[in-house]
């Protein structure tokens, strides 16, 4: 599930021409805790690719088990179908963003936010073996909502049949994040428009159960905690 990795590795990916910012450098980083927990904290991740010369950009669900990405979707989508075996797999540009804060300047020109972000190129490949397409897809519904797996019916024949499962493997990835305050101008510190930070947060309102929920079944703990 989200956040398991084994054995012995590099602690940080290895930058290349690809995730190495032109701009704003100072803010990209490389380290795999960093580019994990950004990842774990996210629900909808922009799955990028070329169609018929085309550039597209899909958001979509994702789920991560160790160095690997998974992203699933209908048999019939045209960028899952473009992954399959015969095929030398997609390349892709698959991205996840946080708003953390809304960074108020006295200048329009120097308006920010803080954020955190991951980017991630690579080859997707189509996902067959039937263990690593349970593994991915348990992933992606405990992604959304830690535990959830095992509280749930697994998907059945048919509906295993009407759903395709790509993997991307982390390996080309990098981080960028921007925290603080607003980088006024020395000249423009005096002025009178008021300047800062306006955090924003997310998590759980109180559950609302289904119209049609059965008697006696309550919220569960891992809801009710969240």
């Amino acid at each position: 599930m989200p956040g398991t990795t084994a054995g012995t590795q590099s602690t940080a990916y290895t930058p290349t021409d690809r995730t190495v910012p032109t701009r704003d450098a100072d803010r990209a980083a490389y380290d795999k805790d960093l580019v994990h927990a950004i990842l774990d904290e996210g629900y909808v991740c922009h799955l990028g690719f070329v169609r018929d010369g085309a550039p597209v950009v899909l958001p979509t669900l994702y789920g991560r088990v160790g160095e690997r990405l998974y992203v699933h979707g209908s048999t019939g989508s045209r960028p899952l179908r473009m992954t399959g075996a015969a095929d030398p797999g997609l390349p892709v540009c698959l991205t996840v963003t946080h708003v953390d804060g809304l960074v108020l300047a006295r200048s329009a020109f120097h308006h920010s936010i803080n954020y955190r972000s991951v980017v991630v190129h690579g080859i997707a490949h189509e996902v067959t073996d039937p263990e690593e397409r349970r593994l991915a897809l348990d992933a992606l519904v405990d992604h959304v909502v830690p535990g959830r797996a095992a509280d749930s019916r697994p998907a059945n024949k048919k509906e295993l049949a009407a759903t395709a499962v790509i993997r991307l493997d982390l390996d080309e990835v990098s981080a960028k994040t921007r925290t603080g305050d607003a980088t006024d101008e020395p000249e423009d510190l005096a002025l009178p428009y008021w300047a800062g930070v306006v955090p924003l947060r997310k998590g759980y309102d109180a559950p609302i159960p289904n119209a049609n929920l059965a008697s006696g079944i309550e919220v569960p703990d891992y809801l009710a905690e969240g």
